[in-house]
């Protein structure tokens, strides 16, 4: 049987996927078809040119010439164990499930790709396997998943799996359990243990109980959707003002992770104005270190939710529901372009043009930026 040989990319071919996945414009999916690749190194080359990009414009191409013949001198002289040694150094912090594993995989002039698979505990089997994209069923059956799930938010698999069956939708629970786990969608309900600390960052207490809030920029919440396309999925997050529901930022991202979330917590306060308070959920974007030092910077405590407690960020799990059935359902965009375009026209209208039943028919422009014209409240902003 003969060997398969592995296609090796070049740098400016990983330059340009990279640079193309972070405009945001395409999906991760769209991006790997058209470019014949698997949907993990363009999350990985992404990753790279946001962090390499500074590099550019700090380090004098001599100094890179030095160090690169530095380091030349010190591979001769410790030979391939060391060599080894400061491969998994540098690679072992991130080791974690086998996805995470393979992405550390990389050809190298000194390792083999062999004997790469063995330090990370990687079968070559399973580093060469390529997975299938989502078809065209799966990602219609994930865009109703979010529907029933936006409508019955304490709905677990095997009700939504149900509720799948009974419209005449193929689909079994172990099916409905990984499209929800690649959505990042979850059913509200209660879990074991929750007066215990979680592990891997730091829990910071729920401010808001018992706080009487009585204006704007006393709370900002914040939050990140599902946004179902026609050949895709994106994610989109928003900071929104508690007082008066006025959306202060908000950033669409092609990949979950923190960086699109300071993005849109770095342009709220580049308004001009800040929070006492930030509160959001436990994820993990919300709870990295460099998104919490973004918040801690500028002087505002953060408030994180009780875990499986989404009532406590009620007001933006209400503007999801909003921009949902207003925008992205009806709209049923093609890509991110089309969707960033889109959902501005729509925040610009919900804060500008929009009346709000809460705010006495105002709209959350008027109430955040005139919030004397519009006195107290209809009742007291008082959570327990």
């Amino acid at each position: 049987m003969s060997k398969t040989k592995r296609k090796r990319h070049t740098g400016a071919f990983k330059a340009k996927v990279g640079l193309e996945a972070l405009m945001g414009i395409k999906t991760v999916g769209q991006i790997a078809r058209e470019y014949q690749i698997h949907p993990v190194p363009v999350t990985q080359w992404k990753g790279v040119v946001r962090d390499r990009l500074p590099e550019l414009f700090e380090s004098p191409p001599a100094v890179v010439a030095d160090s690169q013949e530095l380091v030349a001198q010190l591979h001769e002289k410790i030979g391939q164990l060391s060599v080894e040694v400061d491969w998994l150094k540098k690679k072992v912090q991130a080791i974690g499930p086998v996805v995470a594993r393979k992405e550390l995989i990389e050809p190298c002039e000194q390792l083999s790709l062999r004997r790469q698979c063995e330090l990370v505990g990687v079968a070559r089997s399973g580093f060469y396997y390529e997975p299938v994209p989502e078809t065209e069923a799966n990602l219609a059956l994930m865009r109703r998943l979010d529907e029933l799930h936006l409508a019955h938010p304490v709905y677990g698999s095997r009700r939504l799996t149900a509720l799948l069956q009974r419209e005449g939708l193929a689909a079994n629970r172990k099916r409905v359990v990984r499209l929800l786990a690649l959505m990042g969608v979850e059913a509200v309900y209660p879990k074991r243990s929750l007066s215990q600390p979680g592990a891997g960052h730091r829990i910071y207490p729920y401010l808001l109980k018992g706080l009487e809030i009585t204006g704007p920029d006393q709370v900002w919440c914040s939050d990140i959707t599902y946004v179902p396309l026609a050949h895709g999925f994106m994610y989109l997050v928003a900071v929104m003002d508690w007082w008066s529901r006025y959306v202060v930022a908000w950033e669409l991202s092609n990949s979950l992770d923190s960086e699109f979330c300071i993005r849109a917590w770095t342009a709220a306060v580049a308004s001009g104005r800040c929070p006492l308070i930030s509160n959001t959920d436990q994820g993990c974007q919300f709870t990295s270190e460099a998104y919490l030092e973004a918040v801690e910077s500028v002087g505002v405590d953060v408030s994180m939710d009780g875990r499986g407690r989404w009532i406590d960020n009620r007001f933006i799990e209400r503007l999801w529901r909003s921009v949902k059935q207003e925008d992205i359902y009806p709209q049923d965009y093609a890509d991110g372009l089309t969707a960033q375009r889109g959902l501005g026209r729509w925040f610009g209208e919900y804060n500008t043009a929009r009346p709000h039943q809460a705010l006495r028919y105002a709209t959350p422009g008027e109430v955040y930026h005139s919030p004397e014209s519009y006195g107290a409240r209809p009742a007291a902003w008082r959570w327990k």
